[in-house]
């Protein structure tokens, strides 16, 4: 953001803001009150956007981004015509950036995470909305797979079964049931696979621990986090260590070493 320095008298300088580039942004949601607050927050806090229009649905959003040609979408997930996902659908190529916007739902909020996409939780925190628009300067446009994913996570929250993995270079959908275990480095978690390969994605094991941990995961140790169906044999000597089905071993704890053997006698 560039500044204008205007002197409008000999003692007061007024600096203007100067935006050289504006993002063109269209608001979707079918609760005016909350459109009303969206527009509200972007104009206060995020100067280098502009609202080029609104729409209450899936028919008037769709209609609206053939018009418009927006570079950013602010979309609600669930519209009395349909959903967000009916909308995309509809609009077919994906050639702008999405912000979902959603209301606090448990599952809503976990199926976003499993995807790897970005949300804000309504009423949206003006910080969060900053970091929503920061982020979007430096991405892409989402993958169809991100979207499949938090789609089928949103209509059947009870069998989450695959992964979104980011990464540096890209995003990968995985299979849960092919996690062999996580493995914590710093600001880092590799996973490690079935078939021995294996990934380092850009988020911390306690993240994926929060995610994984009612699906049958367990954190063994501050630094591992496994799947206790691939679990082969807990050998209680030299401290005590897991063997995995791969053939790798996973230190366990002194202070998790109970909760562990309590866990893996409930299989």
């Amino acid at each position: 953001m560039l500044f204008l320095l205007f002197f409008l008298n000999p003692f007061v300088h007024v600096f203007i803001p100067y935006l050289s580039y504006m993002i063109r942004a269209l608001i979707i949601d079918d609760i005016k009150d909350a459109r009303d607050n969206i527009r509200l927050d972007i104009e206060t806090y995020c100067l280098d956007v502009e609202i080029i229009g609104e729409a209450e649905g899936v028919v008037t959003g769709a209609k609206a981004i053939r018009e418009l040609k927006p570079e950013v979408v602010f979309l609600d997930i669930q519209m009395q015509d349909g959903t967000g996902f009916d909308l995309l659908d509809i609009v077919g190529d994906i050639d702008f950036k999405v912000i979902f916007t959603t209301a606090s739902d448990e599952y809503a909020i976990k199926a976003f995470k499993f995807s790897a996409i970005d949300y804000l939780l309504k009423p949206i925190d003006p910080d969060e909305l900053v970091d929503a628009i920061k982020k979007i300067k430096n991405t892409k446009v989402l993958p169809k797979e991100n979207l499949n994913l938090l789609s089928e996570s949103i209509k059947d929250h009870k069998s989450m079964t695959r992964l979104a993995l980011n990464t540096l270079e890209k995003i990968l959908i995985v299979e849960i049931k092919d996690i062999v275990r996580c493995e914590s480095s710093v600001n880092y978690t590799t996973f490690y696979f079935a078939d021995k390969s294996r990934l380092m994605v850009t988020k911390t094991l306690k993240e994926y621990d929060d995610m994984l941990s009612p699906l049958g995961f367990i954190r063994v140790h501050q630094s591992h986090l496994i799947n206790s169906s691939l679990v082969k044999e807990f050998i209680k000597s030299d401290g005590g260590y897991l063997m995995m089905k791969d053939g790798s071993s996973v230190p366990v704890s002194t202070r998790k070493r109970q909760a562990v053997v309590e866990a893996l006698n409930t299989l």
